[in-house]
């Protein structure tokens, strides 16, 4: 017969349970007030168009603003817009002298053009 051997229990300390952290308490951050964006005067003075450039925008001296409006409406009212890749514009009679004669150009790449027309 197998001998048994003595096996001495350990009792188990009790676990401790760490202590609940209480909720820091944040102050609130005071609001910011938001303030009202001022434009810039560089964008906003008005500037006179070439002869190619106001047959699209008008003769009137504009913002810069204005004019990228007015020809971005002149693109989308005459369907310019390249169908497949949309960042590239087509140039109609109207805007072959203000993209330098090229037949296509980035939208990018159009600000740039345009800007060599503004006075």
């Amino acid at each position: 017969m197998p001998v048994k051997k003595a096996v001495k229990k350990v009792a188990k300390k009790p676990v401790k349970k760490a202590a609940p952290k209480k909720a820091a308490v944040k102050k609130a951050a005071p609001k910011k007030v938001a303030k009202k964006r001022t434009p810039n005067a560089a964008f906003m003075a008005a500037k006179q168009p070439s002869e190619a450039l106001s047959k699209i925008v008008g003769s009137k001296p504009l913002p810069r603003t204005e004019i990228t409006k007015k020809l971005w409406a002149y693109i989308k009212k005459n369907n310019l817009q390249d169908a497949k890749v949309r960042r590239n514009i087509n140039a109609d009679a109207n805007l072959l002298p203000i993209f330098g004669g090229k037949k296509q150009v980035s939208m990018f790449d159009m600000t740039k053009l345009v800007n060599k027309h503004i006075k």
